[in-house]
């Protein structure tokens, strides 16, 4: 790949996506598969003024070794150096960079029992500090191949060219060709000006049908707004979360969701795929599923705590979107996510309330943000998908018919 475009998309990545204060320290999450391009972007983090960049290279091959032989009780405890890294990261707020290059099917064969048991073992000495530090720092997910992730998705093709492709398609899918930074700008304007026009509509629900079952119904927090793109934290400094992102999103209301979804898309969760895939919710709660691959990972999905079956998310995107219009599967969420309308499984968005500064975490759960361990977007999105709102004086709004924008 030609350095002066990867050099373009590593500028992209830290001036729009991460955005860091000049003397802020930044974590980096990243695989060993690009570590030219994890150079190119300490690089360019410092650069930016950051005082810090600490690189933590992640091995998903590893991590599955761990999983095989560790024990259950080993890998549900908590190192005291675990503990206090997080008390540091909530104390001073690093900025958080994934570069992220995961095998879709890195973890098969796992006992996914297991694994769900020891997560959600450690999950409430790790709460306190998520909870602590939500809103109050930037954080940026973007993807770089992996040579596992890019034979997965061009299989016929040699590995070297097969990564080369994918090199192609996220560069495209993130607008990073020609003036990275222009298109940004122009696009987190667009996806503003949409927003508020949802927020001017005041819907109360949205009605989602199309021909492969979805038949769904979701309600809506009165408070609630709709947001996309680029966000601010608490101390006003302006981020864009996901490279790329073309959603324009809402926290529905938990115990609001009635009816039957399915998937568009495979789902990659922890290294597992889930695909061709139904869930059923009554009184706002999945209560069934059914997948043809990737039962068990899905059932465990909804049982890692008793926030992961309800909704935390309702995203609105165009079946004609740019990543969509690629032709590409990329087997991983932040990409596929974007390619059309998805939904998510637990946790929702406090930001998704208006004003939502002036309210405690328990208000904001009050009003109907749902809370987790679990965030898992999964694809809905297809060509013949309406979807039609409710506005608090009954009218009805068409918003999406076959596929499409109507607003």
């Amino acid at each position: 790949m030609d350095k002066q475009r990867l050099q373009a998309y590593a500028e992209l990545i830290v001036k729009k996506g991460l955005n860091p204060d000049k003397g802020q320290e930044v974590i980096l999450l990243a695989g060993l598969d690009q570590p030219e391009f994890v150079r190119m972007v300490v690089e360019e983090c410092y650069r930016n003024g950051v005082s810090k960049v600490n690189v933590e290279w992640k091995d998903m091959p590893l991590a599955k070794l761990d999983q095989l032989y560790q024990s259950e009780e080993k890998l549900s405890s908590m190192e005291n150096w675990e503990i206090e890294k997080l008390r540091w990261r909530s104390e001073t707020l690093p900025a958080l960079l994934w570069l992220d290059s995961d095998d879709p099917d890195g973890m098969d064969g796992v006992d996914q029992g297991k694994r769900a048991r020891a997560q959600m073992a450690k999950f409430p000495k790790i709460k306190p500090f998520r909870d602590a530090m939500e809103n109050k720092y930037q954080w940026c997910i973007a993807g770089v191949p992996g040579k596992a992730w890019a034979k997965k998705v061009f299989p016929e093709l040699a590995e070297e060219i097969a990564e080369e492709k994918l090199w192609e398609a996220i560069l495209e899918a993130a607008r990073a060709n020609g003036d990275p930074l222009a298109n940004w700008d122009e696009h987190n304007a667009t996806i503003h000006r949409r927003c508020q026009i949802l927020n001017d509509l005041k819907l109360k629900s949205l009605v989602y049908h199309s021909g492969n079952g979805t038949d769904f119904r979701v309600g809506l927090i009165p408070e609630g707004i709709f947001a996309g793109a680029s966000e601010k934290d608490l101390s006003g400094r302006v981020f864009n979360p996901n490279i790329p992102s073309e959603e324009i999103f809402t926290s529905p209301q938990r115990g609001k969701a009635e009816g039957v979804l399915v998937s568009s898309k495979p789902l990659s969760w922890q290294g597992s795929l889930i695909e061709n895939f139904s869930i059923t919710f009554k009184d706002g709660k999945a209560v069934s599923v059914q997948a043809e691959k990737g039962q068990e990972a899905l059932e465990k999905m909804i049982a890692m705590d008793e926030g992961a079956a309800y909704l935390g998310e309702c995203a609105l995107i165009a079946y004609d979107s740019p990543i969509n219009n690629t032709g590409v599967l990329f087997y991983n969420t932040l990409f596929d996510e974007n390619a059309s309308c998805h939904m998510a499984l637990g946790r929702g968005f406090s930001n998704c309330i208006a004003d939502y500064s002036k309210y405690t975490q328990e208000e904001l759960h009050e009003m109907g943000i749902n809370d987790s361990m679990i965030h898992v977007d999964f694809m809905i999105g297809c060509a013949d998908l309406d979807i039609t709102g409710l506005t608090e004086d009954d009218r009805e709004v068409a918003i999406f018919r076959k596929g499409a924008w109507c607003i």
